[in-house]
């Protein structure tokens, strides 16, 4: 469920966080955590919030968009998924998707295509459906790409194959 001011207000009670102190928090917490495990829990709950346009701004503000990129280029395959989950999940707004795309983005949301983890496919599949307009679908809608998300729409997996048609719906049916 989407928040606004007056739901966070309520869900938040008289002695609860700010939600921006919150994030604050975790993105403190990540920056010192030393083992993998806890910095995949914390990327995986500032994930969840990057969902809600409420929280956007925040994001914004925090660097939390550059830090799900970060991730994206760590070896350890749940900080690669989570951190492309988040871009996936914040990218639909406009000014997220120009910080991803001003922050080198696209090529390792590009790069999550190969992986071996389902979901960090999925989850880049629907990054690049809402990162593709007529700016950056040069660099997303290479034949190499193309082809890529082509095999996934026809796969057998459904949520591979729902996602990357829709892609192509939009963005490779359009271009012929």
């Amino acid at each position: 469920m989407f928040t606004n001011s007056e739901r966070q207000e309520e869900r938040t009670g008289r002695y609860g966080s700010p939600r921006l102190q919150y994030l604050q928090e975790l993105v403190g917490r990540f920056q010192n955590a030393t083992d993998e495990e806890t910095k995949e829990k914390i990327v995986a709950n500032l994930a969840n919030f990057a969902y809600d346009p409420y929280n956007y701004t925040f994001l914004r503000q925090l660097n939390v968009l550059e830090l799900f990129l970060d991730c994206m280029t760590e070896p350890n395959e749940k900080l690669v998924e989570f951190g492309v989950g988040g871009i996936c999940n914040s990218c639909a707004d406009p000014a997220n998707a120009a910080v991803i795309t001003q922050s080198g983005g696209i090529p390792l949301v590009i790069d999550c295509l190969s992986s071996p983890v389902r979901n960090t496919v999925n989850y880049a599949v629907g990054a690049l459906y809402y990162l593709c307009n007529s700016s950056t679908k040069e660099e997303i809608l290479k034949p190499e790409i193309v082809d890529a998300i082509e095999r996934y729409a026809a796969a057998e997996t459904v949520s591979f194959s729902n996602l990357a048609k829709a892609f192509l719906d939009k963005h490779v049916s359009s271009c012929e």
